[in-house]
């Protein structure tokens, strides 16, 4: 190695620290997809308690017990939750027949404005319950086998719950056991990185709860002012597909223009066009830099790879845990580069806080000419 140049030296360390870096990575993914039956219950937990701590510490803060402001924090999210999945549910249930009718009327118009090129769209529409049994067939394949989706689910979904309790109750006694563990000079770095990571996902699962709220009210009052039918539920899908930056916002107001399209028209599909862009011109330029503007600030492009590898990975699932844990990781970016990125003796130079100060009991040296300030001493007379 010495006989190399210092660039081809320093080429050569980068590319295995990428090598090993990517190799980690990997074996993490793998081991994560072998035990998904536990690592996502944790995963969700983590995203629920980061969505739920705030209630909990106004419970604790009135003077309720710890245990017991927990469980009745984990019993407003099952009321609220389920209230919800009720809600979505029944409006996709009734509105579901229409919304698919429509759809399959605005294929129609599709392949006569473009001739055979939409015949595609005609075929997709109208088969679309069928390869949604046969995606849901396959889907369910890879699931461990002898157990069901569904029980798998509802497995996984009070396992969530459960750890969320503990999440929500034993925060500290976590904090401590991290410390415990980790190396003495490098505890306080660890807590500040899990302290950080944490702080971006509750800004992530509070503000993007928020957005997803107010995106699917106004999206919802915009659609039943048009008398676009189906209008709730596809307020419901714009509330989930939020979940999912750009690609859900896309195809949740591309489903909504069609729909309108195929009911209503030309005119009226272009006014529920001029809602949904409305609604995500508020996101863009009000909503998310008002709301999110404490949580990390990610290029579109990182978004989008992120939410890319993650469909790769697990899907749907993938699709949602993967923008928050990019965030977490972002985070962790930061304080260390925070920490050890301008320091350090081959660094930039230390600031005032950390340059050691002088002990106040040596004197100061004299300076070597006369003050400035006072005037050099008068001749004798």
């Amino acid at each position: 190695m010495s006989l190399l140049p210092d660039p081809v030296r320093r080429f050569a360390a980068w590319c295995a620290v990428l090598l090993l870096a990517a190799g980690v990575g990997w074996v993490g993914v793998r081991l994560c997809g072998e035990f998904r039956t536990a690592v996502t219950p944790v995963l969700l937990a983590l995203l629920g308690t980061a969505l739920l701590r705030p209630l909990y510490r106004r419970l604790v803060r009135t003077g309720v017990q710890r245990s017991l402001a927990a469980g009745l924090t984990c019993v407003a999210v099952v009321a609220v939750v389920g209230g919800a999945v009720y809600i979505v549910v029944a409006a996709l249930i009734d509105s579901g027949d229409q919304i698919l009718v429509s759809l399959r009327l605005a294929a129609k118009s599709v392949a006569r404005h473009f001739g055979a090129a939409g015949t595609g769209l005609d075929d997709l529409a109208a088969n679309s319950r069928e390869l949604l049994g046969k995606f849901g067939g396959t889907a369910a394949s890879g699931v461990i086998s002898g157990v069901s989706v569904v029980g798998e689910s509802m497995a996984m979904a009070v396992l969530a719950l459960l750890l969320v309790f503990f999440f929500l109750r034993d925060a500290d006694r976590a904090l401590n056991a991290l410390r415990s563990v980790v190396p003495g000079g490098a505890s306080g770095t660890v807590e500040a990185m899990a302290r950080r990571a944490f702080r971006a996902v509750e800004g992530f699962m509070r503000g993007t709860t928020l957005i997803a709220l107010i995106d699917a009210v106004c999206i919802t009052v915009g659609l039943l002012i048009l008398q676009v039918p189906g209008a709730v539920g596809l307020g419901a899908l714009v509330f989930v597909g939020a979940y999912i930056p750009y690609l859900g916002a896309f195809i949740s107001g591309a489903v909504a223009v069609l729909v309108a399209l195929a009911d209503r028209g030309f005119v009226i599909a272009l006014w529920a066009l001029g809602v949904v862009v409305a609604v995500q011109v508020l996101e863009g330029h009000v909503l998310q830099p008002v709301i999110q503007s404490r949580t990390v600030q990610m290029h579109p492009a990182v978004v989008l790879l992120a939410i890319t590898a993650g469909a790769s990975v697990a899907g749907i699932l993938g699709m949602l845990l993967s923008v928050p844990l990019t965030a977490a990781a972002f985070s962790v970016a930061q304080e260390l580069r925070d920490r050890y990125g301008g320091r350090g003796p081959q660094g930039t130079a230390a600031s005032d806080e950390d340059r050691p100060a002088e002990p106040s009991g040596t004197p100061s040296a004299p300076p070597t000419g006369p003050s400035p300030s006072t005037p050099p001493d008068r001749p004798a007379s």
